[in-house]
């Protein structure tokens, strides 16, 4: 038996004991030690993800390797690493595919577990999807979140000239402000706080009017990349044509999808990112840690807009 959070059909957590989780073929079972706190938390619970319940949350657990399934090599066991998982890893074992389980041994378990999904999101964001290049300007919204005090880090490696990020609130901006930016605006500032000023790439996790506003910002040939919908579900009606006219791109990334059709690929982008972690070039900034008995509280703040940085969740 071990401690986990289930999440019950009445939307509450509640920490339980539960059976272990039994390795499968092509897996390893991992003694988490930190927990990730993500953005798939909230939509799981405001139900946006059709999950039967009883379920035990918890996309990203960071921690030791304790056994491996069959065509696993044994070698791995006592590895560190990160593991991106589709839930489980609010517990004390969870079990990963063993090609999203991502060495972490040049980095702490803490720092491991806000790596999470955040950083190779941000990574290919900037650099598999928008394809940042010297001398592009940059727009983050997000930018004093999880993907987006990353997001600005990356593109100023990529060699992006200029980088300005949106927040929610003022007491945002100078937090954001550490990460590379060379301007941080609060969302009510933007689109006119920027004058007429235009942006090769756009990274946009908001959605509605944001979205709407962020387009007319493309300058020609730029490039919007959307991975989320923070703000509204409701969708948002592009014309391709005016989109050919300008020679602008409208991108999607979903890194959800990628772990289940492309786990390689995720695998080899959070491997490069964790590299540019491990030797300092980009920071992963953990500002929370809560125990298990507080993962509510910890998914609350995410959804309302309170977290800076990255949260995590201690086990045990």
């Amino acid at each position: 038996m071990m401690k986990a959070v289930v999440l019950d059909a009445d939307d509450t957590f509640r920490v339980s004991e539960i059976d272990e989780p039994v390795v499968g073929p092509s897996e390893v079972a991992i003694r988490v030690a930190y927990a990730g706190v993500q953005y798939g938390d909230v939509l799981v619970r405001e139900g946006h993800f059709p999950i039967p319940r009883p379920f035990v949350p918890g996309f990203e657990a960071a921690g030791e390797i304790i056994a491996v399934g069959e065509g696993v090599d044994e070698a791995r066991i006592g590895e560190q690493v990160v593991a991106l998982i589709g839930g489980g890893g609010y517990a004390e074992v969870v079990t990963a595919p063993a090609v999203l389980a991502i060495n972490a041994s040049g980095v702490d378990s803490r720092t491991a577990a806000g790596f999470g999904w955040v950083t190779p999101t941000a990574y290919d964001l900037v650099d598999t999807v928008a394809g940042v290049r010297d001398g592009d300007s940059v727009l983050v919204h997000a930018a004093a979140g999880g993907v987006g005090s990353l997001a600005g880090q990356f593109a100023v490696a990529a060699g992006a000239q200029r980088v300005v990020g949106v927040v929610g609130n003022v007491g945002q901006v100078e937090y954001a402000r550490r990460f590379g930016y060379h301007e941080v605006l609060t969302r009510d500032q933007f689109p006119d706080g920027l004058g007429e000023e235009t942006f090769d790439v756009i990274l946009d996790p908001i959605g509605g009017d944001t979205r709407v506003a962020s387009l007319a910002r493309l300058a020609p040939h730029g490039k919007i990349v959307v991975y989320g919908n923070i703000a509204t579900f409701e969708p948002v009606t592009v014309s391709a044509n005016d989109l050919l006219m300008h020679g602008q791109s409208l991108m999607t990334y979903n890194s959800n999808l990628a772990s289940q059709t492309r786990p390689q690929r995720l695998a080899d982008s959070a491997a490069r990112a964790m590299a540019l972690v491990a030797d300092g070039s980009v920071r992963v900034d953990v500002t929370a840690e809560y125990t298990l008995a507080d993962v509510e509280t910890a998914i609350a703040n995410l959804a309302g807009g309170v977290t800076r940085g990255k949260s995590i969740v201690g086990i045990g």
